[in-house]
């Protein structure tokens, strides 16, 4: 049995979760997420519970089994929480504006760099830090990450955005004549 699979869901108030053939739809304060069925598993709501089960003990149906719970759980905590990834920005001359959807990053290029969220994902910047925000973990997840990409830490100064919990391993320069 799937150590993750088999954890009924707890549904919190003022989140419904409706079961359909091809997805399940999770409806909270915060908003509405889909989520696609997964072929071999089955999904009943008994009160305040969601429970995943699946068809057979194959390996494939024991791999989407955990993953139907998992991305369906995903789905309550975002509707009634939200998600947030937070980005450090280090470097001499660096600077961050805006919020919202689009922010402006000058990242030591010759131009500065803009940046357009997709829908459902708000961001915003306070100083040196971009706050990315939303129900979706996994769009909230990617796009922390196309930002990071933009202009990666390195490892001799620690210039770059980062995660605000990811620490960089420094490197040390030249060592120099003697």
């Amino acid at each position: 049995m799937s150590r993750i699979g088999k954890q009924p869901i707890e549904i919190p108030a003022g989140v419904t979760i409706t079961v359909g053939d091809k997805e399940i739809t999770v409806a909270g304060p915060k908003g509405q997420l889909i989520v696609p069925v997964q072929p071999n598993t089955t999904t009943k709501v008994e009160g305040t519970q969601a429970i995943v089960t699946r068809v057979d003990d194959e390996p494939k149906s024991r791999a989407w089994h955990g993953l139907q719970r998992a991305l369906l759980n995903n789905a309550v905590i975002g509707v009634t929480k939200g998600y947030e990834k937070k980005l450090e920005v280090n470097g001499v001359g660096f600077r961050l504006s805006g919020g919202g959807q689009e922010i402006e990053m000058a990242l030591g290029f010759s131009h500065p760099v803009k940046y357009h969220a997709p829908e459902g994902v708000q961001l915003a910047t306070n100083k040196m830090e971009i706050t990315v925000s939303g129900i979706d973990k996994q769009k909230v997840g990617q796009v922390a990450a196309e930002i990071r990409a933009l202009k990666k830490p390195e490892p001799y100064k620690g210039k770059g955005i980062k995660y605000v919990d990811e620490v960089i391993i420094r490197k040390a320069g030249k060592a120099g004549k003697k």
